[in-house]
């Protein structure tokens, strides 16, 4: 076995020592070594232990150095260990702040101090109007091109107008703010006159809504992709408009991206990860650019980009994870975007979403060292604690950890067992932390929840009844089922409750014999309504007299010759098409008796979109025309014979 040399007496002496020697140095010293991550954090903490000098101007020579270089390329390691700066930001960002997550037989949510809801629709603008644009027939196939005809919905989701093509009169309805309907404007002439050649792009393009960025004119075609395929994947994800904008081939490309800050960002960072992987270097040279893009033009005011240096193929591998996993749900549970170009990792964000990225991160590669405690979890508004009993972890967690990573994919959090020192070892449970944004966490706590309860009945449920919160922001509400209900409101697979949750918009899980709905009032309200009406389906008819004042439904008029045909047998071909938009559908009853086709959900949908409600209206009145079509044939050919 090693031995360790004589004791250290200088910190040049520690700095000869390799990291195993330190961890056996400071662990002969009774001084706990978990938090330090890389060589230099086991020299910093043995030399405080052993009182050696140099410690504290070596100290503040690292933060004159972070204070020189506002975005240091550091080791990861490193840059994601908490230093006194670090440390001082993030006491900033959570005092105040708490979020307690509950027992394991408790409901009731912490005293955290509530986010808004992000479910809240924003406020109409004062200058909503519509305007209308003439197009000719060559424009509407242009604003039509692509699976589905997603060009003009794709216009309406970066622009944030509601946009809707009119193919008899050639008219391009657009209705929003004054800057929406201009934007929509805009982008509606660049892809009209795409067809004719690259776009020319002017000053006055500009609304704070444009990147622009260079291509070298060797990676222009691997950018693109086969018929653009690679930048219409980057549009659907970041919901963003990119097109070229030059015409001599043969120097480098701009790429003009059109969307929000985020949407942006996001783009133009996939598209350099791309360029990285082509043209090794290139983005050294464009480095300075990137970070200094946009600093403080966020709604916060503290827009900013950080870039992390990765060690060795070993460390990009771990903190990409197999086909990009951890990389995503580093982005989706901070909140930041999270892209690797080459071997760097760029995080661009608010600070506060930065600052998460940096924490979840050095949690991450801490796990490699052994299990890992969060300190002041209970004051944090990012994350939850769920207690998972101990004869349950390995059904919780899943092979090779394939469970938790389905539930991490799901919902965009972050999620790993947390080691405590101060619990006793006669404790059965240990505790589970999920880090995300509150809904997502929620919908992951309930996950887990649903999970435990089906290996061990009665652990979350023993004792509960129904709860109906008045609160008019995120809460969860409580609906209990008798023995025969549950089976029927879970459907094949789950296929029951994942529609009533989408079309609802409320997050909607069962936990035992108890449906647990997460969202706003309205969101909880509306799931309750769509329970109690399915339920209602299971005895008969169900009466819905007036729904004129809804904004989550549309009605219907089936022929009474087209209504086995429109619902199919046993209700397969509603089943169908619910599975097609994300929507509940049924047969009701109104005021005077009459039947008609319900068709319910939050989306409302575009007149050629996919999803929403009137995609569902779309596909019933396709199947009415076709039963008239086929009864017409049928008389034909009956007259003929």
């Amino acid at each position: 076995m090693e031995t360790l040399g004589p004791q250290p007496k200088t910190l040049q002496d520690l700095e000869s020592l390799s990291p195993s020697e330190l961890r056996r140095l400071l662990s002969k010293e009774g001084v706990s070594c978990r938090d330090c991550i890389e060589k230099n954090d086991f020299v910093k903490l043995a030399a405080k232990s052993l009182r050696l000098g140099g410690t504290e101007s070596s100290g503040t020579d690292a933060v004159r150095e972070e204070e020189r270089e506002p975005s240091p390329a550091l080791s990861i390691r490193s840059d994601w260990s908490q230093d006194a700066k670090t440390k001082s930001e993030e006491k900033k960002l959570t005092n105040g702040r708490h979020s307690r997550s509950r027992g394991r037989r408790r409901d009731s949510r912490s005293n955290s101090r509530r986010r808004k809801d992000e479910s809240q629709s924003p406020p109409k603008p004062d200058d909503l109007e519509v305007d209308s644009m003439k197009i000719s027939a060559d424009d509407a196939a242009a604003l039509t091109f692509g699976a589905g005809g997603r060009t003009t919905e794709r216009i309406a989701r970066v622009s944030e107008a509601e946009v809707e093509l009119n193919d008899t009169e050639l008219t391009l309805e657009i209705r929003g703010s004054l800057l929406q309907r201009r934007r929509a404007k805009k982008y509606a002439n660049i892809v009209m006159k795409q067809r004719n050649g690259p776009s020319m792009i002017t000053d006055d393009f500009d609304d704070g809504d444009l990147t622009v960025l260079s291509v070298p004119p060797d990676v222009v075609g691997y950018v693109q992709g086969q018929g653009g395929s690679v930048l219409r994947s980057i549009e659907e994800e970041w919901g963003t408009l990119m097109v070229f904008i030059d015409t001599d081939l043969s120097r480098a490309q701009r790429l003009a991206i059109f969307g929000s800050i985020r949407g942006r960002r996001g783009s133009e960072l996939k598209v350099l990860s791309a360029i990285e992987t082509k043209m090794a270097g290139y983005f050294s040279r464009v480095r300075q650019e990137i970070i200094n893009r946009d600093l403080g033009k966020d709604p916060t005011g503290t827009w900013g980009t950080d870039t992390m240096t990765f060690r060795d193929e070993g460390e990009i591998s771990y903190a990409l994870g197999k086909q990009g996993g951890t990389r995503k749900k580093l982005e989706r549970s901070s909140g930041a975007i999270v892209q690797y170009v080459g071997m760097v990792a760029v995080v661009s964000g608010s600070k506060p979403e930065r600052c998460r990225v940096r924490e979840y991160m050095k949690w991450l590669f801490q796990q490699l060292e052994g299990p890992v405690h969060v300190l002041g979890w209970e004051d944090r508004d990012d994350c939850t604690v769920v207690d998972i009993p101990s004869d349950c972890i390995g059904y919780i967690t899943g092979n090779r950890r394939a469970t938790l990573g389905l539930m991490e994919e799901e919902w965009g959090t972050l999620m790993f067992f947390m080691n405590e020192t101060d619990r006793g070892r006669g404790d059965r449970t240990e505790r589970l932390v999920i880090f995300g944004p509150q809904r997502p966490r929620r919908g992951s706590e309930l996950k887990v929840m649903s999970g435990i309860e089906t290996k061990s009945p009665g652990f979350f449920t023993r004792g509960l009844r129904e709860k109906t919160s008045d609160r008019k922001g995120f809460d969860t509400d409580r609906m209990l089922f008798r023995d025969d209900e549950l089976s029927y409101a879970l459907g094949k697979d789950g296929a029951t409750r994942k529609k009533l949750e989408l079309a609802s918009g409320a997050i909607l899980q069962y936990v035992g014999y108890v449906a647990f709905i997460g969202g706003t009032m309205k969101e909880r309200r509306r799931c309750r309504e769509f329970v109690t009406w399915l339920l209602q389906q299971r005895r008969g008819n169900v009466t819905i007299s007036d729904v004129s004042r809804r904004d989550d439904v549309t009605e219907v008029k089936i022929p009474d010759s087209c209504k086995g045909w429109v619902t199919g047998n046993r209700g397969t071909e509603l089943r169908r098409m619910e599975h097609e938009t994300g929507t509940f559908m049924f047969m009701a009853l109104d005021a005077r008796g009459d039947e008609r086709l319900l068709i319910f959900c939050t989306n409302r949908g575009s007149k050629g979109g996919i999803g929403g409600r009137r995609h569902a209206e779309r596909l019933v009145n396709e199947m009415i025309d076709d039963k008239f079509r086929n009864d017409m044939d049928r008389r034909n050919r009956g007259r003929s014979d």
